[in-house]
């Protein structure tokens, strides 16, 4: 009896907790932001970028990728911006590409030399100049080329470049095949004296033959680059005479050849052309001279019109021309152009067209010739 008075007590009694030996929580209303995620300081590491964008990114580096020079055992190794070797020695370049152009010290095409060799290969194109010389000194390129049909363009992103310095004790300036040369000096445009030298380290002043002193270089006005020489950048006609160079590295200082700098002062632009006549009459020869005052680098081409030309009268044309100085230390060039029309007649009368042409564009002048 005592057992089942006992059992209807406990099924009387409201339910405890499951959990034993642990005390009820009461519940009490929460503090405004109470249920707020707290701020946790957490390192976060950067993520990588994509790859397409790390590839726009190097883009820029592509230029120097494509040129490399091959070196002893089969490895290779991309070239710098300037690179010294010893003359006599022989360098091989590589540029990644199946269709390739370089670009090198001209001398060895003029001269053909057999030293250089170039082969392109299928995936690349081989460049091997053997037994190097201090004449062969300068810059190196080379860029893909992208052709559609018989037109091809340069690959921008895809060049490779680099100034090599082949290093000669006897040989500190770089040799040209001649021992004076005429720099012309453009008020409008920097001027170079191509003095260049074999060993970048090489110490390099500029002097006047006369009267005998050295040309300051004030690095802003005149600056020295070992890879083009002196540069004027801006020429005056106190610049003009005949100047040197003197090199010195860890011995006797070596001179160059001498270079006569010629100040020039024309404008630019289409030929100023004048036209004019020798006295003549009948059974006379008559010259008819077209005349060009220019730059005294600057070739000028001719083309006549006459009244016996669509007869085939015989004519003579002669084409030449020569420096000339003005007086004021200005140098300019003189271009002429004689027709001389033998036994002057009645067909020959009527006017006469010179037409001069330069890279600028071309000026037309006439004259009208009669019998006397």
């Amino acid at each position: 009896m005592r057992l089942c008075l006992l059992l209807s007590l406990l099924l009387l009694l409201p339910a405890l907790p499951h959990v034993i030996g642990q005390p009820v929580k009461s519940k009490r209303p929460k503090e405004p932001g109470e249920n707020k995620i707290k701020p946790v300081n957490k390192k976060v590491k950067p993520k990588a970028p994509k790859t397409k964008e790390r590839e726009s990114v190097d883009s820029s580096l592509k230029s120097q990728s494509i040129l490399t020079q091959v070196m002893d055992k089969g490895h290779f190794q991309k070239l710098a911006a300037t690179l010294s070797l010893a003359a006599g020695q022989s360098i091989e370049l590589r540029c990644k590409g199946n269709n390739v152009t370089w670009n090198y010290p001209s001398y060895l095409d003029t001269f053909k030399d057999s030293r250089l060799s170039i082969k392109q290969l299928d995936r690349y194109s081989q460049l091997i100049l053997a037994n190097s010389t201090a004449a062969d000194t300068g810059e190196y390129s080379c860029w893909l080329q992208l052709c559609t049909g018989n037109k091809c363009r340069k690959d921008e992103t895809k060049t490779g470049s680099t100034y090599i310095f082949f290093t000669d004790k006897e040989e500190l300036f770089v040799p040209t095949p001649s021992y004076f040369e005429i720099v012309y000096l453009n008020p409008d445009k920097p001027a170079v004296i191509p003095c260049r030298v074999t060993t970048p380290s090489a110490k390099v002043t500029l002097h006047r033959e006369f009267p005998a002193e050295e040309i300051e270089t004030d690095g802003t006005d005149i600056i020295y680059d070992a890879k083009k020489g002196f540069v004027f950048q801006h020429p005056t006609s106190d610049h003009k005479g005949i100047v040197y160079c003197k090199a010195e590295s860890q011995g006797a200082p070596q001179i160059s050849i001498k270079y006569h700098l010629l100040y020039v002062e024309v404008p630019r632009g289409p030929p100023s052309a004048s036209i004019s006549v020798s006295p003549g009459g009948v059974s006379d020869r008559v010259r008819v001279i077209c005349t060009v005052l220019g730059e005294p680098h600057v070739d000028v081409t001719f083309r006549w019109q006459y009244p016996g030309q669509e007869s085939q009268r015989p004519v003579t044309i002669q084409n030449f021309w020569r420096l000339i100085n003005r007086g004021i230390g200005h140098t300019t060039r003189i271009s002429k152009s004689v027709l001389l029309v033998e036994d002057f007649e009645d067909i020959d009368v009527g006017n006469y067209v010179c037409i001069a042409q330069n890279l600028q564009g071309e000026t037309a002048v006439a004259t009208k010739v009669e019998l006397q």
